[in-house]
């Protein structure tokens, strides 16, 4: 697997914004240890725990700062030391990619299991009417079979950035190989071309379960969504099957991180056992429709308790990369995004480079198939420059793409509204393929359409166009409330570059498109 070193530095610059996030005065915390708090590398979707650390820390005293991150990007955090004395302890999906790491394993000292969740796929009523499954008989060669007759399409996370999204591929390549055991090499090679099959089914893509789920929610032509089965439980008229020829469970393991202090660790102890206690654990099954992991706490209504297979991971790490650089390059559909990029004048200088910079490391990370169009402006749209990272000729696509980002020069006004517009008359309906538009903008928008305008003009597109999200990235003086607008209007999401790094925002919006 193709990592991503801006992804560290993304990270190491959330310490203060997670901290933002869950602290009213986060202008006094700097990240620094302090006695009874607890510095916590989370996964994203572990955000919905607030309500039971909350009432932990009255119980215990302990109070939990967590950094919330993706499960294989906090892996590479670990491994790389990146981790060490910024965190205490590391609470992730789990542990299972790590321990193929060595270079991370070696950075936890304990594990606790504290509840747990197996990937499902969560239909939505009409579909499962009309594919007339009875959910308890499932199986994921049913599901593929849909997908081929045209009767079923779904969405999932990212598996390159996302244990859930991760742990669904192992779970499809693992039942439609065949396997009985560690997924082997072969044994991918075997999957392969059911798995291409099967991932021509996915339209929607995400890099954390929340967005996906709105995404979802949005789109309403999506017929079920595949995560574990604690999230598809919180959404609306899905029903959640468990496959019968297996699955993948998480068990959220609690771990020390072996550059804690010894007053750290015995908090982390103390916090795994408030966690495991029976009134934490009937709190954790009610409010996050998580599996309890000790015997005499039962699972919360609505939780089918009846036995799946669960399915072997990956026995080494040349099998799990060999499989996420199998389901990037060749079998999931290619992506195409616009990069509406701000070259005003006030761009010129620090900014610009810090673009350029941004934009020439992102090509490291493009994937085979993959179409990119640069569209930098000012006053107007100044050019249009579209590039396909070809699998018979990649380097082509990628210098062709940093020769256009290093002529990049700053000059005329701000024209966000009308260089959206042409970036989505540009893309047209989607196709095949996954498409979206990044915008960066460091100003307010001072030339060409009005916002007001380009909302006439988005509501006016086809549905198929609407279907088309931006994600826009906050840098310099860019206006907030206009960007978020934009988002909220498009579906996409906002990014925030001004407190971390502009590298970040560009990479972290990759596991969306």
């Amino acid at each position: 697997m193709r990592r991503r070193l801006a992804v560290l530095a993304a990270a190491a610059a959330l310490l203060t914004g997670c901290t933002a996030q869950e602290h009213k005065d986060a202008s006094t915390d700097d990240g620094a240890p302090r006695p009874g708090t607890l510095r916590v590398l989370a996964s994203s979707e572990l955000t919905d725990m607030k309500p039971v650390l909350e009432q932990i820390g009255k119980d215990t005293g302990i109070t939990v700062r967590p950094t919330y991150l993706g499960t294989l990007d906090a892996v590479d955090l670990v491994a790389k030391g990146k981790a060490d004395g910024a965190y205490d302890a590391l609470w992730l999906s789990s542990n299972d990619y790590l321990r193929l790491r060595p270079d991370a394993a070696k950075k936890v000292v304990s594990e606790t299991p504290i509840m747990s969740s197996p990937v499902a796929i969560g239909v939505r009523q009409e579909a499962l009417s009309r594919l007339r499954w009875k959910p308890a008989d499932v199986t994921w060669a049913q599901i593929e079979q849909a997908v081929q007759d045209g009767e079923l399409t779904y969405g999932m996370t990212d598996p390159a950035r996302s244990n859930s999204g991760f742990s669904t591929l192992v779970s499809v390549a693992s039942a439609l190989s065949g396997a009985q055991s560690a997924l082997t090499d072969a044994d991918v090679a075997k999957a392969a071309p059911r798995l291409k099959e099967f991932f021509k089914g996915q339209q929607l893509t995400s890099g954390s379960s929340g967005w996906l789920a709105s995404a979802y929610a949005r789109r309403g032509n999506v017929d079920a969504l595949l995560n574990y089965e604690s999230v598809l439980k919180g959404i609306p008229d899905l029903t959640v099957i468990r496959p019968t020829d297996g699955v993948i469970t998480a068990d959220y393991p609690l771990s020390s991180l072996a550059a804690a202090d010894p007053a750290a660790r015995q908090d982390v102890r103390r916090l795994a056992e408030a966690l495991r206690s029976d009134s934490a654990q009937r709190l954790i099954t009610e409010r996050t429709h998580r599996r309890p992991v000790v015997p005499s706490v039962k699972p919360a209504a609505g939780l089918d308790t009846s036995r799946r297979r669960e399915l072997p991971f990956p026995g080494s790490r040349s099998v799990a990369d060999g499989l996420l650089d199998s389901y990037e390059n060749e079998l999931r559909r290619p992506s195409r995004t616009v990069y509406v990029l701000d070259t005003s004048g006030s761009m010129r200088g620090d900014r610009l480079d810090r673009l350029k910079k941004a934009l020439t490391d992102l090509t490291g990370d493009f994937r085979q198939r993959e179409e990119v169009t640069l569209m930098p402006f000012g006053s107007d749209v100044k050019s249009v420059r579209t590039h396909v990272v070809s699998p018979a000729d990649p380097g082509s696509g990628l210098d062709a793409i940093r020769k256009d980002t290093d002529a990049l020069s700053a000059q005329g006004d701000t024209a966000i509204y009308t260089s959206l517009e042409k970036a989505y008359e540009h893309l047209g309906t989607g196709g095949d393929t996954f498409t979206s538009i990044v915008l960066m903008t460091d100003g307010e928008n001072t030339s060409g359409a009005k916002a007001d305008e380009f909302d006439t003009f988005y509501r006016g597109l086809a549905r198929t166009e609407q279907e088309t999200p931006v994600f826009p990235i906050l840098f310099g003086d860019s206006d907030q409330a206009e960007l978020q607008h934009i988002a909220e209007l498009t579906g996409g999401r906002l990014f925030d570059a001004r407190t971390g790094s502009l590298d970040g925002a560009f990479e972290e919006i990759r596991g969306y498109q």
